[in-house]
C-alpha cells in the first residue's frame, strides 16, 4: 500500500531535514541579532525560490489558497526591520518542475511547525511578530490546523508514479538547497 504523499515526503526527506535542523542549530541563530541576520538572509534566498511556486497557476488550481501562503514578504519586512542586506547566492538558483514544486511546498509549509520553537527563541532577543520575526509567526488558523489542512490537500493530489517521484525529489532538493544556503551565509564575509 502506498503511503499518503505527505508521509512519503516526510519519510523520504527525513535524513536531509534532520541535517538541516542540526546545521541551523549549530549556527546559533538566536544567540545574537548578527546570527539571526544570517538566518534571515538564508530564509530570503529560500523564499525567493519558493515565490514563483506559490504563484504557479496550475498549482493554485490544485492547492486551495496556495498563493496566500508565501512568506517572502514577511521575510523582507523582517530584514528591513533589522537593516539586513540581501545576500547573493553563489550557486544556480533552482527552478523546480511543477511536481518537484510540491516537494518544495511540503518543505516550506512544514517548516512553519518548527517555526513555533524558533519564534520562542526569537523572543529572547526581543524579536516579535511585529518586529523582526514576522515570518516565524503562526498561520491565522494556527500552526497545526493549517498543517493538517495543507497535508490533506497534498494527500488528495492525484499523481502518477513519476509525478510522485518528482515531488519526493523536490522535497530533498529543497532541504539540500536550504542547507547549502545556510552554510554560505554562515561563512560569508560580506553581504550585498
Amino acid at each position: 500500500m502506498n503511503l499518503p504523499l505527505s508521509e512519503a515526503l516526510k519519510k523520504h526527506s527525513r535524513q536531509t531535514h534532520d541535517s538541516v535542523d542540526m546545521l541551523v542549530l549549530s549556527m546559533e541563530p538566536f544567540a545574537s541579532i548578527e546570527n539571526y541576520s544570517k538566518f534571515l538572509q538564508a530564509q530570503n534566498a529560500f523564499h525567493e525560490v519558493l515565490q514563483p511556486i506559490y504563484e504557479n497557476p496550475s498549482l493554485n488550481l490544485k492547492i486551495k489558497g496556495l498563493n496566500s501562503l508565501s512568506r517572502l514578504e514577511q521575510v523582507a519586512m523582517d530584514m528591513q526591520d533589522l537593516h539586513v542586506k540581501t545576500m547573493l547566492v553563489d550557486e544556480a538558483i533552482p527552478s523546480p518542475s511543477e511536481f518537484e514544486s510540491i516537494g518544495w511546498l511540503y518543505c516550506s509549509e512544514g517548516s512553519n511547525l518548527g517555526a513555533a520553537i524558533l519564534y520562542k527563541e526569537a523572543q529572547k532577543i526581543e524579536l516579535t511578530s511585529t518586529h523582526g520575526a514576522k515570518h516565524l509567526s503562526a498561520h491565522k488558523d494556527g500552526r497545526m490546523v493549517h498543517w493538517r489542512k495543507f497535508k490533506e490537500q497534498l494527500d488528495g493530489l492525484e499523481l502518477t508514479l513519476t509525478q510522485r517521484q518528482q515531488a519526493l525529489k523536490g522535497a530533498e532538493d529543497a532541504f539540500a538547497f536550504f542547507k547549502r544556503v545556510i552554510r554560505q551565509v554562515n561563512y560569508a564575509e560580506e553581504t550585498v
